[in-house]
């Protein structure tokens, strides 16, 4: 039997085994043709707290076991990924409407999370502190206990796994919700994964689920951190739920990232990055290129470029034919795609390329003459959209960098030495010099400022580590200390 094999999870979540879900069935579609690929179960309410309940016992145990034993679950699963990743690649191709070279970066990600991860068990977990008492004075990291993680449709793999490994690593357990829509490659196959691996009963669950499941994974008294990935709106809902109920939230959201191209330039490079940030998986990436920031002397130029690289991007279904785009998710997502364009080229804006679709297949489009007033610059439209504004200086540039709440991802290509003025001046979480805005790595600490996120940090050990451990004062002395009473 595969590892997927549709015979274990089908209709079913995942509470101390595949169970039938409170809430029922939801059908798993592929956005490609429409077809139904399976289904998987939907949590209910009372699922959810049947499955904090059992994390948290179950939690006590993991965290008490010896640090090499965590290890070699998580090394474990790093091989595992590697061993199925072709299976796993097809469920991400026709459930989330990947291309297969996005797919397979998702499993080697996945993979190599893993493998990062499972250095985490024995990394040094804390510090002898000078004290003014005639005592030991440590400070040490404890796990927090239950973390809750709630992941998107757009990369489901790797924006589940980046919690869910280290939190495991570290000792915790795991509530996962993944987005609905890519509730397999999301969820199903890391629980498969960790089974295989040999995780032990009750320390990951599978709440798949719409927003009610969402509010009570954040809600459960067991939980004590809750990991979010996904759009601002939904964050800034996730946020006040959280600090309503006194838990510590980490949140990835929504980004506006700017290219900048810089005086200079070489145009087919720039071009060609462009084309890749803002057109990758269809644009529905939180550090898709959203705007593009060009010297006025490269403007022309550098427009009739991208619209020439984005007429002759292949479109169509990522497993039969070899495309370049692939479908985006779903009708809705489609149609707000399109009314940002449509709206946008009313507002006086020249469509250089695309703005059709068939299906769910938008076409990559690229908009001149925008103003930053306009809805392709201002909003962060989630969808396969160039917009292109020149600037006369670097003043400018910093200036239409900085305009936006958002702060997740910049790119700036050109001379590097001005590319530094920029990059210190613009408010970002992420920042690359000579490459456009889509980039990220299982060790390097990510995460955006501004409405892009509350500055906390996925990925490395001190990043992890501030994630999804607690800090402890803790004094030793050789004998009982006295008091005046």
């Amino acid at each position: 039997m595969s590892l997927l094999s549709p015979d274990v999870w089908a209709g079913k979540i995942f509470v101390d085994g595949w169970v039938e879900g409170g809430s029922g069935e939801r059908a798993v579609v592929e956005p490609a043709t429409g077809e139904t690929l399976g289904t998987v179960g939907v949590a209910s309410v009372e699922d959810v707290q049947r499955a904090a309940t059992r994390a948290a016992h179950a939690q006590r145990d993991w965290a008490a076991r010896p640090h090499p034993e965590r290890a070699a679950v998580l090394r474990r699963a790093g091989q595992l990924w590697e061993q199925h990743g072709e299976e796993i690649d097809q469920w991400i191709v026709r459930e989330s409407g990947s291309i297969p070279p996005k797919a397979r970066l998702e499993t080697h990600t996945a993979a190599a999370i893993c493998n990062e991860s499972a250095a985490l068990p024995s990394y040094p977990s804390g510090r002898v502190l000078p004290s003014a008492e005639p005592r030991w004075s440590f400070s040490r990291r404890k796990p927090v206990g239950v973390v809750s993680v709630i992941a998107p449709f757009n990369f489901p793999l790797i924006l589940s796994i980046r919690s869910v490994a280290p939190a495991l690593a570290l000792g915790n357990a795991v509530l996962l919700k993944p987005d609905p829509r890519t509730a397999v490659c999301g969820g199903v196959a890391l629980v498969r994964i960790f089974q295989e691996a040999g995780l032990p009963d009750g320390l990951v669950q599978l709440l798949v689920g719409g927003a009610e499941v969402g509010e009570a994974v954040v809600s459960a008294p067991e939980v004590a951190v809750v990991s979010f990935t996904g759009s601002t709106k939904a964050g800034r809902i996730v946020g006040r739920m959280a600090a309503a109920n006194l838990k510590r939230v980490h949140l990835e959201l929504g980004g506006n990232s700017a290219l900048v191209v810089l005086p200079g330039a070489d145009l087919a490079k720039a071009a060609s990055a462009a084309a890749f940030g803002s057109f990758m998986h269809q644009g529905q990436i939180c550090m898709t290129t959203g705007r593009h920031v060009v010297h006025e002397s490269l403007h022309d130029e550098f427009v009739a470029r991208l619209a020439e690289k984005a007429s002759h991007l292949p479109v169509g279904n990522p497993a039969r034919e070899q495309v370049a785009l692939g479908p985006v998710i779903d009708h809705q997502q489609l149609g707000r795609i399109d009314d940002i364009v449509q709206r946008t080229v009313l507002a006086g804006a020249r469509l250089a390329a695309g703005g059709t679709s068939e299906g769910l297949f938008y076409r990559p489009t690229v908009l001149a003459h925008v103003s930053t007033d306009m809805p392709a610059y201002a909003e962060e439209v989630f969808g396969p959209v160039a917009p292109v504004v020149p600037f006369e200086s670097v003043e400018q540039a910093i200036e239409l960098a900085s305009g936006t709440e958002y702060g997740l991802s910049l790119g700036i290509l050109g001379d590097v030495g001005t590319a530094m003025r920029v990059a210190d001046a613009v408010p970002s979480g992420i920042v690359h010099i000579n490459e456009q805005t889509v980039a990220d790595e299982p060790n390097v600490p990510f995460g955006g400022v501004g409405v892009s996120g509350n500055g906390s940090r996925f990925g490395g050990a001190e990043a992890n580590l501030e994630a999804f451990t607690d800090v402890q004062w803790l004094t030793v002395r050789s004998e009982i200390a006295p008091y005046p009473f």
